[in-house]
């Protein structure tokens, strides 16, 4: 079957917007890139003065928002000790403080009235959200070890200096 000229023609003229949208997307975008795609973590929660032991499954199914590619959505279904754990993920980068940033929102497992926002930064395979209570403060710690790999702890403390993980777990990508 032969190609028509007036097809390729029209079909580089829709496409080339599309390159090079993807092109000129900030840099700060494209580190994001990595986590697009469906994930399956298992992990443990650890035996420490914050938290008893058990078992957790993630699955996150994370897309970029259409049709700016401005943020990243990721939709978890959790279980945590058997009790499921919904929520809405959305990473972005923000032009006007020049930081990453994270939001996320429960249908299931925490209230919906206090979403989690918390400060994203990213050191190259390394991601760390930072959030927490007055008292005792938050971390996850995300490490690529390859676009389809990264291990993830949960981590917790008392002064912001010295850090306890309660959760440790590996996310293996299963597609793209």
């Amino acid at each position: 079957m032969k190609t028509s000229p007036v097809l390729l023609i029209l079909t580089a003229l829709v496409l080339a917007p599309c390159l090079a949208w993807a092109q000129t997307r900030p840099a700060a975008l494209r580190r994001l890139d990595i986590a697009v795609g469906r994930w399956i973590f298992h992990g443990r929660t650890l035996k420490t003065p914050f938290s008893r032991p058990g078992t957790w499954t993630w699955q996150a199914d994370c897309r970029w928002s259409a049709p700016d590619r401005l943020f990243l959505e990721c939709a978890f279904d959790n279980v945590w000790n058997g009790k499921p754990v919904r929520s809405l993920v959305v990473d972005t980068y923000n032009t006007h403080d020049h930081r990453y940033w994270h939001y996320e929102m429960f249908e299931a497992g925490a209230g919906g009235r206090h979403p989690f926002a918390a400060p994203l930064a990213i050191r190259g395979p390394v991601w760390i959200e930072a959030g927490g209570g007055k008292k005792i403060r938050q971390r996850i710690v995300y490490r690529y070890q390859s676009p389809t790999r990264v291990e993830v702890a949960i981590e917790l403390s008392r002064d912001g200096i010295h850090w306890v993980a309660v959760d440790r777990g590996l996310g293996v990508k299963e597609r793209p």
